[in-house]
Protein backbone atom coordinates (compact mmCIF):
# COMPACT_ATOMS: atom_id res chain seq x y z
CA UNK A 1 0.00 0.00 0.00
CA UNK A 2 2.90 2.80 1.05
CA UNK A 3 4.77 1.82 -2.45
CA UNK A 4 1.41 2.34 -4.54
CA UNK A 5 0.77 5.54 -2.75
CA UNK A 6 4.42 7.37 -2.77
CA UNK A 7 4.12 5.93 -6.69
CA UNK A 8 1.41 7.88 -7.51
CA UNK A 9 2.97 10.83 -5.73
CA UNK A 10 5.82 10.92 -7.76
CA UNK A 11 4.27 10.34 -11.19
CA UNK A 12 1.89 13.23 -10.41
CA UNK A 13 5.13 15.58 -9.31
CA UNK A 14 6.85 14.06 -12.54
CA UNK A 15 3.90 15.25 -14.73
CA UNK A 16 4.14 18.82 -12.92
CA UNK A 17 7.72 19.05 -14.06
CA UNK A 18 7.03 18.37 -17.79
CA UNK A 19 4.55 20.68 -17.80
CA UNK A 20 6.63 23.68 -15.72
CA UNK A 21 9.66 23.03 -17.99
CA UNK A 22 7.65 23.18 -21.09
CA UNK A 23 6.27 26.36 -20.79
CA UNK A 24 9.47 28.11 -19.59
CA UNK A 25 10.56 26.73 -22.69
CA UNK A 26 7.82 27.83 -24.71
CA UNK A 27 8.73 31.47 -23.49
CA UNK A 28 12.00 31.67 -24.28
CA UNK A 29 11.99 29.64 -27.74
CA UNK A 30 12.72 32.15 -30.96
CA UNK A 31 9.01 33.27 -32.64
CA UNK A 32 6.85 32.37 -29.87
CA UNK A 33 3.75 34.53 -30.15
CA UNK A 34 2.14 34.87 -26.74
CA UNK A 35 -1.56 34.21 -26.04
CA UNK A 36 -3.08 37.85 -26.41
CA UNK A 37 -6.43 38.47 -27.71
CA UNK A 38 -5.38 41.36 -29.84
CA UNK A 39 -6.46 40.35 -33.16
CA UNK A 40 -4.33 38.50 -36.08
CA UNK A 41 -0.97 37.65 -34.16
CA UNK A 42 0.48 35.66 -36.99
CA UNK A 43 1.09 36.14 -40.54
CA UNK A 44 1.68 33.82 -43.69
CA UNK A 45 3.34 35.49 -46.18
CA UNK A 46 3.14 34.83 -49.74
CA UNK A 47 5.30 36.64 -52.69
CA UNK A 48 3.69 36.57 -56.46
CA UNK A 49 1.03 33.41 -54.61
CA UNK A 50 3.74 31.42 -53.26
CA UNK A 51 4.06 31.12 -49.15
CA UNK A 52 7.44 31.86 -48.11
CA UNK A 53 6.78 31.57 -44.29
CA UNK A 54 5.29 33.02 -41.81
CA UNK A 55 6.32 35.90 -39.30
CA UNK A 56 4.62 37.45 -36.24
CA UNK A 57 4.04 40.95 -38.24
CA UNK A 58 3.63 42.23 -41.64
CA UNK A 59 6.34 45.13 -40.99
CA UNK A 60 8.62 42.38 -40.30
CA UNK A 61 8.08 40.93 -43.79
CA UNK A 62 7.61 44.00 -45.26
CA UNK A 63 11.43 44.78 -44.23
CA UNK A 64 12.65 41.69 -45.52
CA UNK A 65 11.50 42.24 -48.52
CA UNK A 66 12.60 45.82 -48.83
CA UNK A 67 16.40 43.97 -47.69
CA UNK A 68 16.07 41.46 -50.39
CA UNK A 69 15.67 43.57 -53.66
CA UNK A 70 18.39 45.88 -52.31
CA UNK A 71 20.47 42.91 -51.70
CA UNK A 72 19.42 42.08 -55.64
CA UNK A 73 19.49 45.24 -57.12
CA UNK A 74 23.27 45.55 -55.46
CA UNK A 75 24.85 42.57 -57.96
CA UNK A 76 23.56 44.69 -60.55
CA UNK A 77 25.39 47.44 -62.54
CA UNK A 78 21.58 48.19 -64.97
CA UNK A 79 18.21 48.50 -63.79
CA UNK A 80 16.79 44.99 -62.49
CA UNK A 81 12.75 45.14 -62.79
CA UNK A 82 10.57 42.82 -61.12
CA UNK A 83 7.05 41.52 -60.46
CA UNK A 84 6.66 41.37 -56.96
CA UNK A 85 3.18 41.30 -55.18
CA UNK A 86 3.48 40.33 -51.54
CA UNK A 87 0.21 39.66 -49.53
CA UNK A 88 -0.53 38.08 -46.57
CA UNK A 89 -3.45 36.22 -44.38
CA UNK A 90 -3.58 36.69 -41.00
CA UNK A 91 -4.85 34.79 -37.69
CA UNK A 92 -5.52 34.89 -34.25
CA UNK A 93 -3.60 31.80 -32.04
CA UNK A 94 -3.24 31.01 -28.62
CA UNK A 95 0.29 29.85 -29.46
CA UNK A 96 2.38 28.95 -31.94
CA UNK A 97 5.19 29.54 -33.81
CA UNK A 98 6.87 31.74 -36.14
CA UNK A 99 9.51 30.80 -38.93
CA UNK A 100 12.80 31.29 -38.39
CA UNK A 101 13.55 34.84 -39.79
CA UNK A 102 16.58 33.72 -42.16
CA UNK A 103 14.76 30.89 -43.29
CA UNK A 104 11.93 33.35 -44.60
CA UNK A 105 14.13 35.92 -45.90
CA UNK A 106 15.98 33.47 -48.00
CA UNK A 107 12.48 32.33 -49.25
CA UNK A 108 11.49 35.55 -50.40
CA UNK A 109 15.29 36.28 -52.01
CA UNK A 110 14.53 33.27 -54.25
CA UNK A 111 10.90 34.34 -55.24
CA UNK A 112 12.32 37.21 -56.09
CA UNK A 113 14.89 35.87 -58.55
CA UNK A 114 12.44 34.45 -59.58
CA UNK A 115 10.29 37.17 -60.54
CA UNK A 116 13.46 39.43 -62.24
CA UNK A 117 12.62 40.32 -65.87
CA UNK A 118 14.76 41.50 -68.16
CA UNK A 119 17.58 43.29 -66.82
CA UNK A 120 17.23 46.97 -68.40
CA UNK A 121 20.77 48.32 -69.44
CA UNK A 122 21.51 51.50 -69.79
CA UNK A 123 21.19 52.68 -73.79
CA UNK A 124 20.35 55.45 -75.71
CA UNK A 125 17.89 56.26 -78.51
CA UNK A 126 17.97 57.86 -81.53
CA UNK A 127 15.47 59.58 -82.98
CA UNK A 128 15.08 61.47 -86.66
CA UNK A 129 12.12 62.19 -88.50
CA UNK A 130 10.62 58.58 -88.57
CA UNK A 131 13.93 56.32 -88.50
CA UNK A 132 14.24 55.33 -84.53
CA UNK A 133 17.54 53.40 -83.09
CA UNK A 134 18.35 51.91 -80.12
CA UNK A 135 22.48 51.47 -79.32
CA UNK A 136 24.14 50.73 -75.96
CA UNK A 137 26.10 54.08 -75.61
CA UNK A 138 26.98 57.93 -76.98
CA UNK A 139 30.11 56.69 -78.67
CA UNK A 140 28.11 53.91 -80.92
CA UNK A 141 25.71 57.39 -81.57
CA UNK A 142 28.96 59.02 -83.07
CA UNK A 143 30.02 55.92 -84.71
CA UNK A 144 26.70 55.69 -85.99
CA UNK A 145 26.18 59.21 -87.74
CA UNK A 146 30.20 59.26 -88.72
CA UNK A 147 29.36 56.92 -91.12
CA UNK A 148 26.47 58.85 -92.53
CA UNK A 149 28.53 61.58 -92.41
CA UNK A 150 31.73 59.90 -94.31
CA UNK A 151 28.84 58.60 -97.27
CA UNK A 152 29.14 62.22 -98.40
CA UNK A 153 33.06 63.35 -97.30
CA UNK A 154 35.21 62.49 -99.30
CA UNK A 155 38.13 64.76 -98.22
CA UNK A 156 37.01 63.34 -94.64
CA UNK A 157 37.03 66.66 -93.11
CA UNK A 158 33.90 66.67 -90.88
CA UNK A 159 33.58 65.15 -87.72
CA UNK A 160 30.27 64.64 -85.31
CA UNK A 161 29.98 66.28 -82.06
CA UNK A 162 27.01 65.37 -79.63
CA UNK A 163 26.38 67.97 -77.37
CA UNK A 164 23.54 69.40 -75.47
CA UNK A 165 20.19 70.36 -77.40
CA UNK A 166 19.65 74.01 -75.73
CA UNK A 167 16.54 73.92 -77.23
CA UNK A 168 15.00 70.85 -74.80
CA UNK A 169 14.11 71.37 -71.27
CA UNK A 170 15.21 67.76 -70.09
CA UNK A 171 18.08 66.07 -70.86
CA UNK A 172 18.45 65.62 -74.91
CA UNK A 173 21.12 65.37 -76.56
CA UNK A 174 21.39 66.45 -80.55
CA UNK A 175 24.18 66.27 -83.06
CA UNK A 176 25.71 68.22 -85.36
CA UNK A 177 28.68 67.91 -88.53
CA UNK A 178 31.65 70.01 -87.62
CA UNK A 179 34.39 70.90 -89.55
CA UNK A 180 37.08 69.57 -88.08
CA UNK A 181 39.88 72.03 -89.82
CA UNK A 182 37.76 74.64 -88.57
CA UNK A 183 37.61 74.36 -85.22
CA UNK A 184 41.21 74.71 -84.06
CA UNK A 185 41.13 78.06 -85.72
CA UNK A 186 37.94 79.16 -84.27
CA UNK A 187 39.32 77.71 -80.42
CA UNK A 188 42.94 79.84 -81.03
CA UNK A 189 40.28 83.13 -82.05
CA UNK A 190 38.84 82.77 -78.65
CA UNK A 191 41.77 82.20 -76.35
CA UNK A 192 43.35 85.09 -78.75
CA UNK A 193 40.90 87.53 -79.80
CA UNK A 194 41.59 90.34 -81.88
CA UNK A 195 41.03 94.00 -80.63
CA UNK A 196 41.46 97.72 -81.45
CA UNK A 197 43.15 98.50 -84.33
CA UNK A 198 44.11 95.20 -85.26
CA UNK A 199 40.28 94.08 -85.56
CA UNK A 200 39.05 96.72 -87.51
CA UNK A 201 42.53 96.52 -90.03
CA UNK A 202 41.68 92.71 -90.17
CA UNK A 203 38.01 93.34 -91.16
CA UNK A 204 38.68 96.65 -94.00
CA UNK A 205 41.13 93.23 -95.53
CA UNK A 206 39.01 91.22 -95.98
CA UNK A 207 36.32 93.86 -97.22
CA UNK A 208 38.88 94.90 -99.55
CA UNK A 209 39.97 90.68 -100.91
CA UNK A 210 35.80 90.96 -101.47
CA UNK A 211 35.84 93.35 -103.67
CA UNK A 212 39.08 92.05 -105.99
CA UNK A 213 38.11 89.91 -108.74
CA UNK A 214 39.08 86.67 -107.59
CA UNK A 215 41.00 84.46 -110.20
CA UNK A 216 40.16 80.47 -110.17
CA UNK A 217 43.04 79.80 -108.07
CA UNK A 218 42.39 81.93 -105.23
CA UNK A 219 38.98 79.72 -104.25
CA UNK A 220 39.18 77.37 -101.78
CA UNK A 221 37.17 73.88 -102.99
CA UNK A 222 35.69 71.32 -101.68
CA UNK A 223 33.21 70.50 -98.95
CA UNK A 224 32.23 73.94 -97.17
CA UNK A 225 29.39 72.94 -94.81
CA UNK A 226 27.77 69.55 -93.97
CA UNK A 227 24.20 69.07 -91.85
CA UNK A 228 21.49 67.04 -90.76
CA UNK A 229 18.25 67.87 -92.20
CA UNK A 230 16.41 65.89 -90.10
CA UNK A 231 16.14 67.15 -86.18
CA UNK A 232 18.59 64.85 -84.53
CA UNK A 233 17.35 64.04 -80.97
CA UNK A 234 19.24 61.73 -78.24
CA UNK A 235 17.84 60.79 -74.79
CA UNK A 236 18.84 58.09 -72.87
CA UNK A 237 17.22 55.24 -71.82
CA UNK A 238 16.91 52.04 -69.73
CA UNK A 239 16.16 49.09 -72.18
CA UNK A 240 16.20 45.32 -72.69
CA UNK A 241 19.33 44.27 -73.77
CA UNK A 242 16.84 42.25 -76.87
CA UNK A 243 16.44 45.65 -78.16
CA UNK A 244 19.25 47.19 -78.58
CA UNK A 245 20.54 47.54 -82.24
CA UNK A 246 24.15 45.89 -83.29
CA UNK A 247 25.82 49.06 -84.09
CA UNK A 248 27.02 47.32 -87.82
CA UNK A 249 23.17 46.83 -88.55
CA UNK A 250 22.42 50.57 -88.19
CA UNK A 251 25.04 52.24 -90.11
CA UNK A 252 23.62 49.88 -92.80
CA UNK A 253 20.55 50.35 -92.29
CA UNK A 254 20.97 54.26 -92.26
CA UNK A 255 23.28 54.54 -95.01
CA UNK A 256 21.52 52.10 -97.24
CA UNK A 257 19.22 53.42 -99.97
CA UNK A 258 15.14 52.67 -100.03
CA UNK A 259 13.07 52.90 -102.23
CA UNK A 260 9.86 55.69 -101.76
CA UNK A 261 7.74 56.54 -103.93
CA UNK A 262 7.88 59.73 -105.39
CA UNK A 263 6.75 62.09 -108.85
CA UNK A 264 8.12 63.65 -111.98
CA UNK A 265 6.24 66.53 -113.56
CA UNK A 266 6.53 66.46 -117.55
CA UNK A 267 8.44 69.62 -118.84
CA UNK A 268 7.93 70.72 -122.24
CA UNK A 269 10.69 68.80 -124.67
CA UNK A 270 10.35 65.97 -122.54
CA UNK A 271 10.09 62.42 -123.72
CA UNK A 272 9.54 59.12 -122.20
CA UNK A 273 13.48 58.33 -123.03
CA UNK A 274 14.36 61.40 -122.02
CA UNK A 275 12.64 61.16 -118.76
CA UNK A 276 13.96 57.66 -118.18
CA UNK A 277 17.27 58.10 -118.44
CA UNK A 278 17.06 61.71 -116.39
CA UNK A 279 15.84 59.47 -113.37
CA UNK A 280 18.03 56.32 -114.19
CA UNK A 281 14.30 54.09 -114.19
CA UNK A 282 13.66 51.66 -117.67
CA UNK A 283 10.93 53.03 -119.62
CA UNK A 284 8.76 49.98 -118.84
CA UNK A 285 8.86 50.43 -115.46
CA UNK A 286 7.68 53.94 -115.48
CA UNK A 287 4.73 52.47 -117.65
CA UNK A 288 3.92 50.02 -114.99
CA UNK A 289 3.94 52.63 -112.44
CA UNK A 290 1.23 54.33 -114.25
CA UNK A 291 -1.91 53.79 -114.93
CA UNK A 292 -2.13 56.87 -117.27
CA UNK A 293 0.48 55.39 -119.88
CA UNK A 294 -0.29 52.30 -121.88
CA UNK A 295 2.66 51.47 -123.50
CA UNK A 296 6.46 53.29 -124.22
CA UNK A 297 4.52 55.04 -127.32
CA UNK A 298 1.76 56.67 -125.07
CA UNK A 299 2.14 60.98 -125.43
CA UNK A 300 2.74 62.32 -122.65
CA UNK A 301 1.86 66.23 -121.57
CA UNK A 302 3.66 69.44 -120.07
CA UNK A 303 2.53 68.88 -116.57
CA UNK A 304 1.64 65.77 -116.29
CA UNK A 305 2.76 64.32 -112.94
CA UNK A 306 4.17 60.48 -113.13
CA UNK A 307 5.07 58.11 -110.78
CA UNK A 308 8.54 57.00 -110.17
CA UNK A 309 10.46 55.12 -107.50
CA UNK A 310 13.49 57.18 -105.80
CA UNK A 311 16.18 55.33 -103.61
CA UNK A 312 16.50 57.75 -101.04
CA UNK A 313 18.32 56.80 -97.60
CA UNK A 314 16.53 57.12 -94.06
CA UNK A 315 18.79 60.26 -92.88
CA UNK A 316 18.95 63.31 -95.34
CA UNK A 317 22.45 65.05 -95.39
CA UNK A 318 22.65 67.92 -96.82
CA UNK A 319 26.06 69.86 -97.92
CA UNK A 320 27.35 72.69 -99.73
CA UNK A 321 30.36 72.57 -102.17
CA UNK A 322 32.61 74.79 -103.87
CA UNK A 323 33.71 73.15 -106.97
CA UNK A 324 36.00 73.67 -110.85
CA UNK A 325 34.74 72.52 -113.74
CA UNK A 326 35.50 72.40 -117.21
CA UNK A 327 32.54 71.67 -119.08
CA UNK A 328 30.73 71.44 -122.12
CA UNK A 329 27.76 73.64 -121.36
CA UNK A 330 24.11 73.84 -123.36
CA UNK A 331 22.33 77.48 -123.42
CA UNK A 332 19.19 77.44 -121.54
CA UNK A 333 16.40 76.74 -124.44
CA UNK A 334 14.60 80.00 -125.63
CA UNK A 335 11.05 79.58 -126.06
CA UNK A 336 8.36 81.92 -129.02
CA UNK A 337 4.71 81.38 -127.67
CA UNK A 338 2.38 80.75 -130.48
CA UNK A 339 -1.32 81.51 -129.56
CA UNK A 340 -2.83 80.08 -131.99
CA UNK A 341 -0.92 76.58 -131.52
CA UNK A 342 -2.06 73.86 -129.58
CA UNK A 343 0.48 73.15 -126.64
CA UNK A 344 1.14 69.78 -128.47
CA UNK A 345 2.42 71.68 -131.41
CA UNK A 346 6.40 72.87 -131.15
CA UNK A 347 8.61 73.90 -133.78
CA UNK A 348 12.52 74.03 -133.87
CA UNK A 349 13.37 77.36 -135.29
CA UNK A 350 17.06 77.17 -134.17
CA UNK A 351 19.76 74.24 -133.43
CA UNK A 352 21.26 74.02 -130.42
CA UNK A 353 25.38 74.10 -129.94
CA UNK A 354 27.15 72.92 -127.32
CA UNK A 355 29.90 75.53 -126.15
CA UNK A 356 32.84 74.90 -123.30
CA UNK A 357 33.63 76.82 -120.66
CA UNK A 358 35.37 76.88 -117.11
CA UNK A 359 33.71 77.64 -114.26
CA UNK A 360 33.80 77.57 -109.86
CA UNK A 361 30.18 76.92 -108.88
CA UNK A 362 28.88 76.76 -105.12
CA UNK A 363 26.88 73.47 -105.52
CA UNK A 364 23.68 72.34 -102.46
CA UNK A 365 23.59 68.52 -102.34
CA UNK A 366 20.50 66.83 -100.33
CA UNK A 367 23.01 63.54 -100.15
CA UNK A 368 23.59 62.49 -103.96
CA UNK A 369 20.94 64.78 -105.33
CA UNK A 370 21.76 68.36 -106.62
CA UNK A 371 19.61 70.93 -106.27
CA UNK A 372 20.96 74.71 -106.07
CA UNK A 373 23.97 75.69 -108.40
CA UNK A 374 25.34 79.11 -108.44
CA UNK A 375 27.98 80.02 -110.82
CA UNK A 376 30.88 82.02 -108.76
CA UNK A 377 33.25 82.45 -111.77
CA UNK A 378 33.02 81.63 -115.19
CA UNK A 379 35.58 81.83 -118.64
CA UNK A 380 33.18 80.76 -122.01
CA UNK A 381 36.06 79.53 -124.06
CA UNK A 382 33.24 78.57 -126.78
CA UNK A 383 29.98 80.13 -126.46
CA UNK A 384 27.18 77.75 -126.25
CA UNK A 385 24.07 78.72 -129.28
CA UNK A 386 20.56 78.15 -127.95
CA UNK A 387 17.76 76.29 -129.60
CA UNK A 388 15.13 78.17 -130.60
CA UNK A 389 11.57 76.52 -130.03
CA UNK A 390 8.32 77.60 -131.08
CA UNK A 391 5.73 76.67 -129.24
CA UNK A 392 1.32 76.71 -129.05
CA UNK A 393 -0.24 77.94 -125.72
CA UNK A 394 -3.72 76.92 -126.19
CA UNK A 395 -4.85 73.88 -124.46
CA UNK A 396 -5.86 71.16 -126.63
CA UNK A 397 -9.64 69.99 -126.57
CA UNK A 398 -10.58 66.61 -125.11
CA UNK A 399 -13.30 63.69 -125.78
CA UNK A 400 -15.63 62.29 -124.21
CA UNK A 401 -18.13 59.63 -124.22
CA UNK A 402 -20.97 60.74 -126.34
CA UNK A 403 -23.80 58.19 -124.64
CA UNK A 404 -24.07 57.66 -121.31
CA UNK A 405 -24.13 53.75 -120.17
CA UNK A 406 -24.60 51.57 -123.34
CA UNK A 407 -22.88 48.13 -124.20
CA UNK A 408 -20.05 47.67 -126.01
CA UNK A 409 -21.20 45.76 -129.09
CA UNK A 410 -18.57 46.52 -131.89
CA UNK A 411 -15.03 47.94 -131.28
CA UNK A 412 -12.48 49.71 -133.98
CA UNK A 413 -10.33 47.31 -136.08
CA UNK A 414 -10.94 43.92 -138.45
CA UNK A 415 -14.07 41.98 -137.56
CA UNK A 416 -16.61 39.95 -139.12
CA UNK A 417 -19.40 41.78 -141.20
CA UNK A 418 -22.23 41.49 -138.56
CA UNK A 419 -24.99 42.08 -141.70
CA UNK A 420 -25.17 42.30 -145.33
CA UNK A 421 -23.86 45.29 -146.50
CA UNK A 422 -21.56 46.30 -143.66
CA UNK A 423 -17.71 46.75 -143.44
CA UNK A 424 -15.44 43.94 -142.12
CA UNK A 425 -13.16 46.72 -141.40
CA UNK A 426 -14.99 48.77 -138.22
CA UNK A 427 -13.41 52.12 -138.58
CA UNK A 428 -15.19 53.48 -134.95
CA UNK A 429 -16.82 52.38 -132.19
CA UNK A 430 -20.32 51.08 -131.10
CA UNK A 431 -22.65 50.99 -127.94
CA UNK A 432 -25.95 48.72 -128.17
CA UNK A 433 -28.40 50.99 -126.56
CA UNK A 434 -32.33 51.62 -126.99
CA UNK A 435 -33.74 54.15 -129.51
CA UNK A 436 -33.66 57.72 -128.81
CA UNK A 437 -31.01 57.47 -126.35
CA UNK A 438 -29.78 61.36 -125.88
CA UNK A 439 -26.21 61.74 -127.67
CA UNK A 440 -24.28 64.85 -126.68
CA UNK A 441 -21.09 66.26 -128.62
CA UNK A 442 -18.12 64.12 -127.77
CA UNK A 443 -15.82 67.66 -127.97
CA UNK A 444 -17.06 71.27 -128.77
CA UNK A 445 -16.94 71.93 -132.67
CA UNK A 446 -18.89 73.58 -135.65
CA UNK A 447 -21.58 71.06 -137.33
CA UNK A 448 -20.32 70.41 -140.85
CA UNK A 449 -23.26 67.96 -141.55
CA UNK A 450 -26.28 66.71 -140.53
CA UNK A 451 -28.80 64.35 -142.96
CA UNK A 452 -28.74 61.69 -144.31
CA UNK A 453 -25.20 59.46 -144.88
CA UNK A 454 -25.92 56.25 -146.82
CA UNK A 455 -24.79 53.03 -145.00
CA UNK A 456 -24.24 55.96 -141.78
CA UNK A 457 -28.18 56.48 -141.79
CA UNK A 458 -29.11 59.92 -140.11
CA UNK A 459 -25.69 61.33 -138.47
CA UNK A 460 -23.92 64.15 -138.02
CA UNK A 461 -20.36 65.10 -138.51
CA UNK A 462 -18.54 68.18 -136.34
CA UNK A 463 -15.02 69.44 -137.26
CA UNK A 464 -13.03 70.20 -134.07
CA UNK A 465 -10.17 73.12 -133.11
CA UNK A 466 -7.61 70.46 -133.57
CA UNK A 467 -8.15 69.49 -136.84
CA UNK A 468 -9.95 66.06 -136.11
CA UNK A 469 -13.64 65.34 -136.83
CA UNK A 470 -15.85 63.29 -134.78
CA UNK A 471 -19.05 61.39 -136.58
CA UNK A 472 -22.42 59.95 -134.48
CA UNK A 473 -24.35 57.58 -136.91
CA UNK A 474 -27.52 55.74 -136.91
CA UNK A 475 -29.43 58.51 -135.65
CA UNK A 476 -33.03 58.00 -135.05
CA UNK A 477 -33.74 61.93 -135.02
CA UNK A 478 -30.85 64.98 -135.52
CA UNK A 479 -31.25 67.99 -133.08
CA UNK A 480 -28.79 70.34 -134.88
CA UNK A 481 -28.16 71.35 -138.21
CA UNK A 482 -25.05 72.25 -140.60
CA UNK A 483 -22.89 75.19 -139.69
CA UNK A 484 -24.46 75.47 -135.50
CA UNK A 485 -21.58 75.34 -132.66
CA UNK A 486 -22.29 72.92 -130.06
CA UNK A 487 -20.67 72.81 -126.89
CA UNK A 488 -18.93 69.65 -125.60
CA UNK A 489 -21.43 67.62 -123.59
CA UNK A 490 -24.33 69.34 -125.56
CA UNK A 491 -27.45 67.48 -126.70
CA UNK A 492 -27.05 66.78 -130.42
CA UNK A 493 -29.22 63.70 -131.39
CA UNK A 494 -31.08 60.99 -130.37
CA UNK A 495 -29.85 57.02 -130.92
CA UNK A 496 -31.28 55.05 -133.59
CA UNK A 497 -31.30 52.21 -135.84
CA UNK A 498 -31.21 53.67 -139.40
CA UNK A 499 -28.71 52.77 -142.46
CA UNK A 500 -27.21 49.56 -142.08
CA UNK A 501 -27.22 48.10 -138.52
CA UNK A 502 -28.26 44.69 -137.08
CA UNK A 503 -29.87 46.70 -134.40
CA UNK A 504 -30.29 49.80 -132.26
CA UNK A 505 -26.96 51.04 -131.69
CA UNK A 506 -24.72 54.38 -131.62
CA UNK A 507 -21.86 54.58 -134.02
CA UNK A 508 -18.98 56.76 -133.62
CA UNK A 509 -15.61 57.92 -134.90
CA UNK A 510 -13.02 59.86 -135.08
CA UNK A 511 -10.95 61.31 -137.99
CA UNK A 512 -7.39 62.56 -138.07
CA UNK A 513 -6.32 64.37 -141.14
CA UNK A 514 -9.06 63.00 -142.57
CA UNK A 515 -8.58 58.91 -141.41
CA UNK A 516 -10.68 57.06 -138.75
CA UNK A 517 -8.87 56.28 -135.54
CA UNK A 518 -9.61 54.23 -132.62
CA UNK A 519 -12.07 56.76 -130.59
CA UNK A 520 -11.04 54.98 -127.25
CA UNK A 521 -7.39 56.22 -127.25
CA UNK A 522 -8.99 60.10 -127.07
CA UNK A 523 -11.71 59.04 -124.78
CA UNK A 524 -11.26 60.74 -121.33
Amino acid sequence: MKITKYRKVMKFTYMKWNLLILFVCLLFIQGYVKLESTGDNLFHIFINGVQVGSVASPQEAEEMLWDARKQIAAQETDLVLMDVEMTYVGEEIMYGYADDPQEVYDNIYQALLSGVQETRVRSYTLKMDQYMVNLASVQEMEQLLQAVVSKYDSEDKFGVEIVQDENRLFNVLTANAVDRQAQPKEQEQQLYPEGGIQAELTELFAQELEKEEKDFGDYELGIMSMRFAEKVEIVEAYLPQSQLRPLEKAIEELTMEQETVGTYEVQSGDTLSGIALKVDIPMEDIVAMNDSLETINTTIRVGQQLIITVPEPEVTVERVEVNYYEEVYDAPVEYIDNDNWFTTQTKELQAPHAGFRKIVAQESYENETLVDREILKEEVVQQAVARIVERGTKVPPTYIKPISGGRASSGFGRRTAPTKGASTYHKGQDWATPVGTTVVASCGGRVSRAGWGSGYGNVIYIDHEDGKQTRYAHLSKILVKTGDYVKQGQKIALSGNTGITSGPHLHFEILVNGKQVNPMNYIK
